[in-house]
């Protein structure tokens, strides 16, 4: 960027800045706003979407995201939109959900590499195996699964309404996968048998109680959220458990005066930056995963078409319908 174009650009994107600047140095934006503007004229060419999930860093959430929040809020928001192309800024299950949802849509995702540990500790035979050795007992699927194991399922669930689809099946019994610590705290929650899997989130099994106390003995008055992602007893020590959307509403509608979000941390920065009068305090718990996707990234994906994102239509069927049983209820 030339120094005679630097003052323009920055001008043309200053109401975009004006949207992160309590989280985002001038400085910084200033190398940013290169591809925010190529993005926006992108997308506008392709007839494009962004869907940006709640770990994206701000530069992306809040400069060029037009679908924003939890990963099945993405795919259900983009299913409203006329767009041809679907960028998904987020992690490789959330675009296969994005897929499933708007099967005539062409699906992005800019970084292949871009996984989930809790996605990848299950897989459809380990589904299989689990109703041999449980007949009949159903099985509730975290939509932060691959399709081929959502197709697997009976039903799914979100964090958010994980307690409703369990206690909606009127059975003694489930089993919920893959996330161990989310199957006990919603265990704790119903009087319904649930049988858990040992996979958790790289992010949130690091928390721990010794880190609530902490927080609280170094920042007296700080209200503490944790995602039901966290291991039970840090869930205990918080002062409200919900899913990222849920920890968004609460803060908002709530305006702790000093705030902790036990959650990935580019979370806070983006609920900070609406909420500038507030106090973040930040234990700063990132997903490698999620910080793959870059503005770069995304401007290259627009710009090559790549890299699509397609399921089998077998599994497409199957993992659908699993999806589909979960919004009939929820």
């Amino acid at each position: 960027m030339s120094l005679s174009t630097a003052p323009d650009l920055m001008a043309r994107t200053a109401p975009l800045y004006d949207r992160v600047k309590s989280v985002i140095l001038p400085s910084e934006w200033s190398t940013f706003a290169p591809d925010v503007e190529a993005i926006l004229a992108l997308k506008r060419e392709r007839n494009a979407v962004i869907l940006a999930h709640n770990y994206q860093t701000p530069e992306i959430f809040h400069g060029v995201a037009d679908i924003v929040g939890d990963s099945l809020a993405l795919a259900r928001e983009a299913m409203k939109s006329d767009a041809d192309v679907i960028v998904l800024a987020g992690v490789h299950f959330m675009a296969e959900t994005a897929k499933l949802l708007n099967p005539s849509r062409t699906v992005l995702i800019p970084d292949l590499k871009a996984g989930c540990s809790l996605a990848e500790s299950i897989t459809a035979a380990d589904v299989r195996l689990l109703r041999e050795r449980w007949p009949g007992v159903p099985i509730v699927t975290y939509v932060n699964t691959s399709a081929a194991v959502k197709a697997e399922s009976d039903i799914c669930c979100t964090s958010g309404n994980a307690r409703k689809i369990v206690e909606s099946l009127g059975v003694p019994k489930v089993i919920m996968l893959p996330d161990e610590y989310l199957a006990q705290n919603i265990a704790r929650e119903t009087d319904v048998e649930v049988i858990t899997w040992a996979g958790h989130c790289e992010v949130h099994e690091r928390f721990s109680a010794r880190d609530v106390q902490q927080l609280r003995a170094g920042n007296p008055g700080v209200v503490v959220l944790a995602h039901p992602e966290c291991p039970p007893e840090v869930v205990a020590e918080a002062d409200f458990a919900g899913s990222t959307a849920a920890m968004a509403d609460y803060v908002a509608r709530e305006r702790p005066a000093r705030v902790v979000l036990m959650t990935e941390c580019s979370m806070s920065d983006n609920i900070a930056a609406l909420n500038p009068d507030l106090e973040f305090v930040r234990p700063c718990n990132l997903c490698p995963h999620m910080k793959r996707i870059t503005l770069p990234k995304i401007r290259r994906a627009l710009e090559t078409m790549q890299h699509e994102v397609t399921i089998d239509p077998a599994v497409a069927a199957g993992a659908r319908r699993a999806v589909e049983r979960m919004l009939a209820i929820s």
